[in-house]
């Protein structure tokens, strides 16, 4: 198989895929631009943030597994990848200590001034009347938006702090994870306008998506009091600059941020950002997941990805549909023979039934097995019959919402 890298990634964690036999090719240096020429007859490609578009989906030939190397897919054209039968993955939760961390040296640099402090001692001056002026964080209300992995390592480390950590109530989390609330000691509330009323300080935590463009908007700011701190590294887009600016400049309030509605797309150059050069902001350059510790971990998500697929099966899968349109269900027992699932598959076209979804499973010993299909609507008995006449086939039955 072949695997293309097109962003860096640690060599020797690459043993396991090499000695196996796969190509690695490991090229950093890739632009965006310069994927649909190097794609070829890639197998697997892997990116970090380097941009996946449809033209190099088009490009590829055997392309049939896109990883993004970290939790965020939206530098990744999935629309294309579905319409082609490419799996997209991430390797998600595997940064968020490092997230976490910058989080809290963003909100420690504001409190205390540190950005400027240095600025000035680089500068010659020596200020210690105006920066010995510092609130303090013990005591101090934190609200998260997004309590997935990177706000939970957050919670755990403010409350070191001395921080009283808030989130919103949810119905669908899972057991582990609410045990997880419970032992860091997280409230939650049941509303956004709850979490926002008293927080000293907010921290963002969602993936960019339709529903998260502009959260951070005048409407949610005008919730927080006056002098709150805002803390951003999730992904830029998710705050109004404009609306912050103007929070910024009339309500004493000040920001964190890692994370820009324009960032340049390489590693360096220009960046004209009125919200970067704001004295309000501490600003970092979009390293939230930039430790080596992070890396590593990272690095061997993606390994297991890529391992898990050659082996037949998909995890972190972030493109496949998580409900189905089918309302019918078929159960076949069949014989354990080649060719009998493509008769019944051929019985299926012939009727208009669209398989959605489907298993087959083979019992021990005696040769049999069972495949479970959803289909579009429940078979009538004349299909169900015209199953049965192949000889394979040793029953057929449905069930569905038109049955």
């Amino acid at each position: 198989m072949k695997i293309l890298f097109a962003d860096s990634i640690d060599e020797q964690r690459l043993g396991p895929l090499t000695s196996a036999g796969h190509d690695c090719i490991i090229d950093g240096s890739l632009s965006a631009d310069d994927l649909p020429g190097a794609i070829a007859h890639a197998d697997v490609l892997v990116v970090r943030s380097t941009k996946v578009t449809a033209a190099t989906i088009e490009a590829a030939t055997n392309l049939s597994l896109i990883v993004r190397a970290g939790a965020g897919t939206d530098n990744i054209d999935k629309a294309s990848a579905s319409a082609k039968g490419i799996y997209v993955c991430n390797v998600p939760g595997k940064n968020a200590v490092a997230v976490a961390e910058l989080t809290m040296g963003l909100l420690l640099s504001i409190d205390r001034n540190i950005a400027d402090n240095v600025s000035d001692l680089r500068a010659g001056v020596w200020n210690k009347k105006l920066y010995t002026k510092a609130s303090g964080l013990a005591g101090k209300n934190l609200a998260i938006v997004g309590l997935g992995e990177i706000g939970l390592a957050l919670a755990e480390r403010a409350k070191g702090f001395g921080l009283t950590v808030s989130a919103v109530r949810k119905d669908d989390r899972s057991d582990a994870t609410l045990q997880r609330i419970r032992q860091i000691g997280i409230r939650l509330v049941d509303d956004q306008a709850t979490l926002l009323a008293d927080a000293d300080i907010v921290s963002i935590h969602v993936p960019k998506s339709a529903s998260t463009a502009g959260l951070v908007d005048a409407a949610f700011l005008a919730q927080l009091p006056d002098g709150a701190v805002v803390l951003n590294t999730s992904r830029g887009e998710v705050v109004d600059e404009a609306a912050l600016i103007a929070a910024l400049d009339t309500r004493s309030m000040r920001a964190g941020l890692d994370v820009f509605a324009n960032e340049p797309s390489s590693g360096t150059g220009e960046f004209a950002s009125e919200i970067a050069r704001h004295p309000s902001v501490v600003g970092t350059h979009h390293i939230g997941a930039s430790t080596d510790q992070a890396q590593a971990a990272v690095a061997e998500g993606t390994i297991e990805v890529i391992e898990a697929y050659i082996d037949g099966g998909v995890i972190n899968c972030v493109n496949l549909a998580t409900t189905s349109e089918a309302t019918g269900c078929l159960t076949v027992r069949h014989l354990d023979q080649v060719g009998v699932l493509a008769q019944v598959f051929a019985v299926l076209r012939k009727n208009g039934l669209n398989v959605q979804q489907m298993s087959n499973q083979v019992f021990a010993d005696n040769g049999a097995a069972v495949a479970t299909i959803r289909v579009g609507h429940c078979p009538d008995d004349a299909v169900l019959a015209e199953l049965e006449r192949i000889d394979e086939v040793l029953a057929a039955t449905a069930t569905g919402d038109d049955a």
